[in-house]
């Protein structure tokens, strides 16, 4: 059951690709933004780290305000591969020794796609949260979302996952967590 099972120790939040020039063209994009804000304070809370990518950020600009403000710039990575699983992501990952990935982002069935698919071959845990990823096209979602579960990672939601890592209420922690997610 570790598989399902997530624990802020061995927990990092990745944040795709969330940029402002795509959002606009995304299908959900509020609710993308809006559930990945509340999974950067369940990680700023609970003490977990958080990786972001941007995909060309000359072009595509940089990460949505609603979100860049949020996290230390210096955990922010630009890329122009698809997959986020660049050289300089795969060192960070390695220096916290983390193996449960929580993945948000944009487009589903691109770079989402791809970075999914680079971690489970190098044997991490991998946690689709399925209400904070988007694409242009619900098809093009729906499959990606198929592929990644065939291929081994756990499909998610933001409440389930806020939930599993607090593990028990009545903490400061689940009585902002639980406002946020209301």
């Amino acid at each position: 059951m570790d598989k399902y099972t997530l624990n802020r120790e061995d927990t990092v939040l990745m944040v795709i690709d969330i940029q402002e020039r795509l959002a606009p063209v995304m299908k959900y994009k509020d609710q993308v933004i809006k559930n990945t804000n509340i999974l950067i304070t369940a990680a700023k809370e609970m003490d977990f780290p958080i990786i972001v990518t941007e995909q060309y950020p000359k072009g595509l600009g940089r990460t949505v305000p609603e979100l860049i403000d949020l996290v230390d710039k210096s955990n922010i990575y630009s890329k122009n591969s698809f997959s986020a699983y660049t050289d300089e992501v795969k060192e960070a990952l390695k220096s916290l020794g983390k193996k449960k990935i929580l993945i948000t982002g944009m487009e589903t069935h691109v770079c989402v796609f791809q970075t999914v698919r680079d971690l489970l071959k190098e044997e991490y845990q991998v946690y689709l949260v399925r209400d904070a990823v988007s694409s242009r096209t619900k098809v093009n979602f729906l499959n990606a979302l198929d592929l990644m579960k065939s291929m081994g990672a756990v499909i998610t939601n933001t409440e389930t996952t806020v939930f599993d890592l607090l593990k028990v209420s009545g903490t400061p922690e689940f009585k902002l967590m639980s406002k946020m997610i209301k």
